[in-house]
């Protein structure tokens, strides 16, 4: 067992919807990341996920290709973001951390080199948006080979093929795009979603956890009542911009997630 698994099982029989947090490492500040991460375990966070820096991160909205901007300005590349990683778990061996990205820096070290390294560091998962299901099972067995868990998505607009083929490989949990675009815009139908996520939930075989659009404590509790979980990150991301002091960021993420993590158990 890992600690997504343990934390997912968890979870389900607690029958409590899981609160995904993103924050892309390095922004507000290299400093602020770790910090952060924390104050957002201490607000209710279940799992993390960790955004690795990217020059053309092309399903991204103007919120994280700026966030990426300013990390990479920074130096801050997938060695910096597995060494934050390692400097969570000296406080913190429990929460699952999954890192979100882009195939290229994956691929420059190579499936099984970036797997072991990432494993040790202290990484449970990995969620790459760019890689086809069709070109991903090199990649799943190097995971798999040092405990890594390869984290699917699927959008509205997947074919029902390639949605049957993504439930059948799924690990871990399966990220949901609410809807056809990129991170952070405002157009997230709740009905249209829930009724794409009643589908996909009857056909996966792991929880389903729904982002893309999601920016407060109203919104969670909507796309909750439809999935296991959701994630949150453009508006958290926005929220952190311009609070480079590691202190202020914490208090900041803090005060942006504990009314989601409310919101959510109030609703149940």
């Amino acid at each position: 067992m890992t600690r997504l698994d343990d934390r997912l099982q968890a979870l389900r029989a607690a029958g409590r919807k899981a609160l995904v947090p993103f924050v892309t490492a390095g922004d507000p500040s290299p400093q602020a990341t770790v910090p952060v991460l924390h104050a957002l375990v201490a607000a209710g966070a279940d799992v993390l996920e960790l955004g690795v820096p990217f020059s053309d991160p092309m399903a991204d909205g103007p919120v994280i290709q700026r966030s990426s901007e300013r990390a990479l300005a920074r130096g801050v590349g997938l060695g910096a973001v597995l060494e934050m990683v390692r400097a969570f778990r000296v406080d913190d061996a429990a929460t699952p951390v999954v890192l979100m990205g882009y195939l290229n820096p994956v691929e420059i070290r190579g499936a099984a080199a970036f797997a072991a390294e990432a494993a040790q560091a202290g990484v449970d998962g990995v969620l790459l948006v760019d890689l086809p299901p069709e070109e991903a099972d090199e990649y799943r067995a190097a995971f798999a080979h040092h405990g890594l868990v390869l984290v699917s998505l699927a959008a509205p607009t997947t074919p029902q093929a390639r949605l049957e083929r993504l439930c059948a490989q799924a690990e871990g949990y399966l990220y949901y795009v609410s809807f056809a675009g990129v991170t952070g815009a405002d157009r997230l139908d709740v009905a249209e979603a829930a009724a794409h996520l009643r589908q996909v939930r009857a056909m996966a075989g792991i929880p389903v956890f729904a982002g893309f659009g999601i920016r407060d404590a109203a919104g969670a509790a909507a796309m909750a009542a439809h999935a296991d979980g959701v994630v949150v990150g453009s508006a958290l991301v926005a929220a952190l911009a311009d609070s480079p002091d590691p202190q202020a960021a914490a208090e900041r993420a803090g005060q942006f997630l504990r009314p989601l993590r409310a919101a959510l158990d109030a609703a149940g």
